[in-house]
């Protein structure tokens, strides 16, 4: 199936989230600025806003105000994006490029790269607690516990430590699952819920969307294994295949390359179906599961 949706969408949630952030995380005119500065540099233009996008595709099914999604996805990407910065540090993963460019703590300093991540994720919490998020504070508030959820112990901090420990060795199938499933998935399903519940769909109404999050979640990784073991360093923008020299367990060293893209071609198809009970508005977010897989970087 051609992509009539998909393309145009990347471009516009890059140009909103882009305007989003110049807009709202200003200069200060004082020695803070050195702090925005490395905030906008990590910020604006790069990355592909997957989270963003996810959001909001799901808000639109719904008829949210456009306003409204991208701010919820300026939210959630300033997540994603605090969390590139740590995880690129030194004391991490010690990378040199991001996005095809220097990382933070190699344009700026350390201190500063800390600092950047640090105000990102104040900043987030800004965005979604602000009025201006939405009228209503109950709204306001199960954004803010999504995002807090997926964000912490028991989202991607909880499944950074993990691949920390995952440089020892010995995860099998499962642990390595667990891992990404919080690392990498649990952003991805709250951008999915934050859409639902900027829509107002209840609860219990969402089990679909959970499934579709939970399915495209893996799938990513599963990309991303592929990617770093067969990918263009020059395409991705960053070093490639870390994995691999840190001695770490991936969906690719257990399952094999063969075995790991059909895993990501069946993730993909379950994501799909989760969405059968959804018609054409439902379009995008079929696009953007099959997209997960045949993307370069």
């Amino acid at each position: 199936m051609a992509e009539p949706l998909l393309k145009p969408a990347l471009v516009q949630i890059a140009r909103e989230i882009d305007a989003s952030f110049d807009a709202l995380l200003p200069l200060s005119g004082d020695a803070r600025d050195r702090l925005a500065e490395a905030m906008r540099y990590a910020a604006i233009g790069g990355g592909k806003r997957m989270r963003p996008l996810l959001l909001a595709a799901t808000a639109g099914m719904f008829g949210v105000d456009r306003t409204s999604a991208i701010r919820a996805g300026t939210a959630i990407e300033a997540i994603h994006v605090y969390s590139l910065i740590h995880d690129d540090l030194p004391a991490m993963d010690d990378d040199d490029l991001r996005h095809g460019k220097p990382t933070v703590h190699k344009a700026f300093d350390e201190a500063t790269a800390v600092l950047a991540g640090d105000a990102l994720h104040a900043f987030a919490f800004e965005v979604l607690s602000d009025p201006a998020m939405s009228g209503d504070p109950f709204v306001r508030i199960e954004l803010v516990r999504t995002l807090a959820c997926a964000s912490g112990l028991h989202g991607m901090a909880g499944g950074q430590m993990m691949d920390i420990a995952a440089e020892n060795g010995g995860f099998d199938l499962q642990a390595v699952t667990r891992l990404q499933q919080l690392k990498t998935g649990a952003l991805l399903a709250a951008a999915v819920e934050m859409g639902a519940i900027l829509g107002r769909l209840p609860a219990d109404g969402r089990t679909p969307l959970r499934g579709y999050a939970r399915d495209i979640g893996l799938a990513f990784q599963i990309a991303d294994d592929l990617l770093d073991a067969e990918g263009d360093e020059a395409s991705a923008g960053k070093a490639l295949r870390k994995d691999a020299a840190a001695g770490k367990e991936t969906f690719v060293s257990l399952l094999g390359l063969e075995r790991a893209r059909e895993q990501a071609r069946r993730l993909v198809d379950q994501a799909v179906q989760h969405l059968s009970h959804f018609g054409q508005e439902a379009d995008l977010l079929r696009e953007v599961a099959r997209f997960i897989i045949e993307r370069d970087h």
